[in-house]
Formats: C-alpha cells, structure tokens, sequence
C-alpha cells in the first residue's frame, strides 16, 4: 500500500518551500515519526517525519527544488515497514545481537547529539562531525559549530579555486531581500537619533548580576532593560506600535517585541510575546532560548509570527551607528549600537561615561517627528534612571 509525503502547513503566511536534503533514499526503511526529508521556507527550515512505518518507493521533488504547500514529497511503501529478515527464522539471541549493535551505531554516529542544519553543512563539506567540537553545555554540535571548525579549516589551506562563485540564494535570503526593498519602497523611512549614558545601568548589572545568575540561571543583560523600556515608551506614544493596513491604523493593545537575531543563513527576529507581562529574568532567558533556537535552525512558526516593534543590536558586532530599515508591518524599529566610553558634560563637570547612541526608524506615514522624538527621548530617560524600570513605578 503507497501512502504520499505531503509539505505540511507551515504558517499562514508561508506559501512554499525548498527541498534542502533527502534523510532517506529510495529502498530505505525507516519507523513512524523518523525524519525523512529537510525543507526550507523563508523563515525556518524543518524535517519532515514519517507518517508511519515503511520505505521510501519515490521521491517527488529533488533537492533545491521549490513545491507547494500540500506538494507531494515522495512515495512512501506501507508494506515495507520492517527490515527484511534472512531465510532462517531469526532466534532471540540473534534478535539481541543485533539490537546491540543497532545501539553501537548510532552512541558512535550520535544523531541526537548534532542538529539537521549542522549534519547538512558538515556532509557537504566532507567534515566528519565527531571532529567538530560543540560550543554547548549539553554537547549538542549546531551549525555555528561546524562553520566555526569549517572557518578554522580554511585559515590553514589556502583557496586557489576559482576567482568567483556563484551560490543560489536560499530562501530566507531572498525573503530578506524582498521585505527589506519593500519596506523601502512602501513606508516612508525616517530615522532620528539619540545617544543614552549608560552608567547607571552598568552599575546595577555590575552589582546585582551575581544576584541574578543565582536567582535566574542567566546573567543580566543589557536588553532586558531595553525591552522594559521600550515597552513602556510604547505604552506611552502607541502609534510606535501601530501598523498601517489598507485605509486604517491599527493600534496594538499588546506587545510583543521582535529581537533581531543574525545567524548564518541571515537575520531572523523571534518575538517575545507579550513583553510587558515578563520580568527581567524571564526575558533574559526567553533571549537566550530564541537565540539558541535561531542559530540551531529550530525556530519554529509561532517564534516568528507577530510582532509590534523590533530592536536590533547592531554594538555586538562593533556597530557605532546604523539607519535600521523597518520590519513590515511594524512601523518602528530601534537600532543599539556599542557602548564606548567618552567625555561628557554632567552637572557643568566633563566625567568620562559609557555612552551608546541608539536610532529609531520610523513610519513617517503614521508617526509624526514629535512622537519618534519623543519616544526615542524616553525610552533614554528610562535608561539613564533605570529606578522606574526596576521599581515599577
């Protein structure tokens, strides 16, 4: 009995994906639930597991192929879902035999231990992924694993290939590139800027950080208390938070910030639902969580869907200033940068004191310069006396 392999539904706004990589080829056996095929959309890349037990009698769609939503992947044989037996009935001891050795194979080749996307780059790059060394507690090898041990490969050879390549982009690279040209050619882009003392919040985090890891598993950080305030400036001038659809402004009620995440396949930004319910432990660990998950590929659709604002640190990679382009439909995006430390005029007195400048980019359709300003404004005033962050009050 042939069953199909059906591209199920990814999200409502996900039409389409990519064939990335066959787990199985044809004749192979596999159990219920066992991935067979990897596929990429423009937001996640996710296996696809087995409906049941059986063989795989057909593939529909090669790989790097594009299919539909409800598209056929394959052929699958029902009839062949247990490993053919020899001629000779097979005795209990043998049956243990060759369990022990099922269990051999797999403690050596560890599958469990090393996520799809890092296995997919390691066997096209003929790397042995026992050599790459993982960057996790629990020992699970990610992709940012093996390009860092791909990375460290190259520096010791020199290339003396081709002058130029040519690679497809994937699709979440052209999803990027499509939103970000439309987000230019739709919204009317604007950007003020502002630059915040960070003194006070590094002395919070340098005493009470101790305090926190103890309480909270996770150290305290910076956008934590970046996220407090921008949700409290939101609550304060909503149409930050607000978003144009057709003829009418939809003013958001909740808010749920979307923090921007860049991994080797190209930016993605998880949200933290419902931000102004966290405390400063939970969003410090939500981060955490999204970051891991985006960097492992494992973000799944509801970690991606939604989202009133977005903040992008551009200061983890050295960045002094950026214009952030806006994520549709959002109509505000803020832009943290490095924290450097300069000459500052306080009380009439020069002191040196960390000091970042952030921008907003706006929707100037629907924001008004007075309310950018004004938010951008707050959102400094929060941080440079973090007590109403912290208080509550």
């Amino acid at each position: 009995m042939s069953t199909e392999l059906i591209v199920p539904t990814l999200g409502e706004s996900i039409t389409e994906a990519t064939v990335s990589k066959w787990l199985k080829n044809i004749g192979d056996n596999f159990e219920a639930d066992e991935p067979l095929v990897e596929i990429e959309t423009d937001k996640i890349t996710v296996e696809v597991p087995a409906p049941h037990a059986g063989s795989l009698k057909e593939i529909k769609v090669s790989e790097g192929i594009d299919v539909e939503i409800g598209g056929i992947l394959g052929i699958l044989d029902e009839s062949k879902g247990k490993k053919p037996t020899s001629k000779k009935t097979e005795t209990k001891e043998d049956k243990v035999k060759e369990e022990i050795k099922e269990v051999m194979v797999e403690t050596k080749s560890s599958p469990a231990k090393s996520s799809p996307s890092a296995r997919k780059i390691a066997e096209e790059n003929n790397i042995n992924i026992e050599d790459v060394t993982s960057s996790r507690s629990d020992g699970r090898i990610n992709k940012e694993d093996v390009v860092s041990h791909l990375s460290s490969l190259n520096n010791k050879t020199i290339n003396k290939g081709e002058r130029e390549e040519v690679v497809k982009m994937s699709k979440i690279r052209q999803t990027i590139s499509k939103r970000l040209k439309e987000a230019q050619n739709t919204a009317a882009i604007l950007t003020t800027f502002n630059e915040i003392d960070m003194f006070k919040v590094m002395e919070i985090r340098k005493s009470k950080n101790q305090e926190f890891q103890s309480r909270y598993d996770v150290k305290l950080g910076f956008m934590s208390f970046f996220v407090k305030a921008v949700v409290k400036s939101l609550q304060e001038y909503p149409a930050v938070n607000a978003e144009i659809k057709d003829e009418n402004i939809i003013y958001k009620n909740h808010f749920d910030v979307g923090i921007a995440v860049g991994t080797e396949k190209g930016l993605v930004v998880p949200i933290l639902k419902d931000a102004d319910k966290l405390s400063f432990g939970e969003i410090e660990t939500k981060i955490i969580d999204l970051s891991t998950k985006a960097k492992d590929g494992t973000l799944t659709i509801d970690d991606l869907t939604g989202g009133t604002f977005t903040i992008s640190n551009g200061g983890v990679y050295g960045s002094m200033l950026s214009t952030p382009i806006i994520n549709r439909p959002q109509s505000g995006i803020l832009g943290m940068h490095n924290i450097q430390k300069r000459a500052v005029v306080v009380n009439d007195e020069i002191v040196i004191r960390p000091m970042m400048y952030v921008a907003l980019s706006y929707d100037h359709r629907i924001i008004d310069g007075k309310e950018s300003v004004g938010f951008l404004v707050k959102v400094k005033e929060l941080l440079e006396d973090p007590s109403e962050l912290v208080l509550g009050i």
